[in-house]
């Protein structure tokens, strides 16, 4: 049998990790200076936290992984996106009731989705998302744009516009859906599926279709800016003007509804403009919702905040405007056994390495030397630590600076002391008061 991961998933190899991990400590970075903490769900909810009431999204009715428990009447869903989990753990832990809100989120973690696989879309994909919840504010809008705006500036990416829209509030979503359903009612046996089914649960999903785009009826359709109440309007007016004020660039997208139903007022996508993104130019994307956190039982029309960034099509995007961020990790040391009866030894100095801090491994193949040498070619490793029967019984051992081309013999009770002063040398100078010298090393 021909063992492969299943379509639409992907196995992450070493060799691919550390960009991974560059993004992760950057998020980490970035929501710690924006003050989010993090939150973690369960990878899997109750359905209903997914699928509340006539929902009209793609995700709820086609991308769902959802199961149904053994003799039992309860169905669990994969998560398919990380809002409606966070929004449910905040009634549920009553995160409300805290002094400080409001509660500033993020998660990084696996989604699960049915679609097809292609491109910058996979079945098992991973976000990095951040919610805020508890308040609402024009300049909070601001500030999780800015967030987002700022990580992707900070990676190096500039072939990037936002778009933004208002959907506005419940007065301005129902007579902009009433207006839509007038105008498509002559037209809509003639549209796809997917419209059909729209109209009748959320005809402003409509908008959103890839099939019927290009049809007359859907260029012609009413704008949502001339349904909005006078508060969506100057709500909408104070998020751009806050963009304005800290110089993010910014493009208004009437047409823009976004996927899921729960948004209201704003809503907003960052895309690459970039030819070598395709179809899957969203790198993030979110918008403010107003009933999520009443619909799991907490406070009425207590608002929130967030977007979502899939982790997979920023590594595209970065890759498309040639940014690196798996720069090669190099060893500390490599300790070279020379002999067989001295590898529990060699196995004691790397251990007494890695406990003081330096990123160490050594041979386990009784290898020769020049093989072993060739490894401490391949890992750059700083230096290369020579364990031989004879040093063994002097109590020493060769520390061999693999930058300077230099060698020295320490004790084995001064490893550390022997690697410590070879590094802060790399850092302060050689010291060796010789300015003509050729180690490499700064000289004043």
């Amino acid at each position: 049998m021909n063992y492969q991961v299943p379509r639409g998933t992907q196995d992450i190899l070493p060799k691919d990790i550390r960009k991974w991990h560059r993004l992760e400590e950057l998020i980490r970075q970035f929501t710690h200076l924006y003050n989010y903490d993090e939150i973690r769900t369960p990878i899997f909810e109750h359905t209903n936290v997914f699928k509340r009431g006539n929902d009209s999204s793609d995700m709820v009715n086609k991308e769902m992984y959802t199961f149904q428990l053994e003799n039992s009447s309860t169905s669990l869903t994969l998560r398919p996106e990380g809002t409606a989990g966070v929004a449910r753990a905040f009634v549920e832990h009553k995160m409300f009731g805290s002094p400080d809100l409001p509660a500033k989120l993020y998660y990084v973690g696996p989604q699960c989705r049915h679609e097809r696989p292609q491109k910058g879309r996979m079945r098992i994909f991973n976000q990095f998302g951040v919610e805020v919840i508890g308040a609402k504010s024009p300049l909070l809008d601001v500030e999780t744009i800015a967030l987002g705006w700022s990580f992707v500036s900070a990676l190096g990416l500039q072939d990037m516009k936002v778009l933004i829209n208002t959907l506005g509030d419940d007065a301005s979503r129902a007579a902009y859906r009433q207006a839509l359903k007038e105008h498509f009612q002559h037209d809509i046996d003639t549209m796809c599926v997917d419209c059909k089914r729209r109209y009748e649960q959320n005809p402003l999903r409509i908008l959103d279709c890839k099939v019927d785009k290009e049809k007359e009826v859907m260029r012609s359709a009413p704008k949502m800016e001339d349904y909005l109440t006078e508060e969506s309007k100057v709500y909408f007016k104070e998020v751009l003007e806050g963009l304005d004020a800290l110089g993010i660039p910014y493009e208004v997208d009437d047409r823009l509804v976004r996927g899921l139903d729960y948004y209201t007022h704003t809503v907003f996508e960052v895309v690459s403009i970039n030819k070598e993104m395709g179809a899957q130019s969203t790198v993030f994307a979110g918008g403010r919702y107003d009933g999520l956190v009443e619909y799991f039982g907490g406070p009425a029309n207590m608002s929130g905040i967030g977007w979502a960034m899939g982790l997979e099509r920023l590594l595209i995007a970065c890759e498309a405007e040639g940014i690196v961020l798996d720069e090669e990790e190099h060893l500390d040391a490599y300790v070279l056994c020379l002999s067989d009866r001295v590898k529990k030894e060699a196995l004691q100095i790397v251990t007494e390495l890695r406990a003081n801090g330096y990123r160490s491994d050594t041979d386990y193949l009784g290898r020769s030397f020049k093989a072993q040498f060739k490894t401490v070619e391949r890992k750059h490793a700083r230096i290369a630590v020579l364990v031989g029967e004879k040093d063994i019984e002097q109590g020493v051992v060769t520390l061999k600076d693999t930058k300077h081309q230099t060698q020295q013999t320490v004790a084995l009770n001064n490893i550390i002391e022997g690697m410590d002063a070879i590094f802060a040398a790399d850092e302060e100078g050689c010291g060796c008061g010789n300015e003509n010298c050729t180690c490499g090393h700064h000289h004043e």
